[in-house]
């Protein structure tokens, strides 16, 4: 009985031509992504109401399995993907230039995970160098993305990759031209993101023997 009130429901829906779109929000791919929870709560986290990184979903469906917990992680620009990276790696360091932000983000991370604040100029964008030591992933998703991802380049161990959010964007392209003349190859994921409802690019530079295995 259940069952024929459903779908004489379902029927009526579609004749009036909102079925469709009601089938979406209960039972579509960016419902199983956590999409809507995520637009509703304007935060990055997927289904589960679980942090994630505010990149395209097909990036983090390819990352994820990628990970492992020997891995040591730098990121410009600090969030819910400072958590979980945190969740799935040995070590992440962050930086970040807004002193509100980074209160409210520190409360949540856990011990694996560093937070640092710095002014925006050659502080934030050397952050990187800080520690003395390489990085097996770098993510550039602050400000001055240019400058950072040029700079950066250098502290890479040798299975290092960097990452490159919003990467379709044409005043990043000194960017992807420094990194490809330093003998990188590009990997573009294009698709849509948490939160907002716009296609983006999120693309992983890399070379051979890398850390993600690509």
């Amino acid at each position: 009985m259940i069952k024929q009130i459903k779908g004489s429901l379902w029927s009526i829906l579609n004749k009036v031509g909102v079925g469709g779109s009601l089938q979406l929000v209960m039972s579509g791919a960016l419902k199983q992504y956590g999409w809507f929870k995520s637009y509703n709560l304007k935060q990055s986290v997927d289904a589960q109401g679980q942090p994630i990184p505010w990149y395209t979903y097909p990036f983090i469906r390819f990352l994820e399995p990628r990970l492992s917990p020997d891995l040591n992680v730098f990121e410009y620009g600090s969030g819910n993907s400072t958590q979980w990276y945190a969740a799935r790696v040995k070590h992440i360091t962050a930086v970040e230039h807004d002193s509100a932000w980074v209160t409210i983000v520190r409360k949540k991370l856990p011990s694996n995970a560093e937070l640092r604040e710095e002014v925006l100029g050659d502080s934030y964008i050397q952050a990187v160098a800080a520690a003395g030591k390489k990085y097996d992933i770098i993510i550039v998703d602050g400000r001055k993305r240019v400058k950072c991802a040029c700079y950066a380049a250098d502290f890479l161990s040798e299975k290092g990759v960097l990452i490159l959010d919003n990467a379709e964007r044409e005043w990043y392209q000194p960017a992807k031209d420094y990194l490809r003349d330093k003998g990188f190859r590009r990997l573009d994921f294009i698709g849509m993101t948490p939160i907002v409802g716009i296609e983006t690019c999120t693309s992983v530079f890399y070379r051979d023997q890398n850390c993600l295995g690509i």
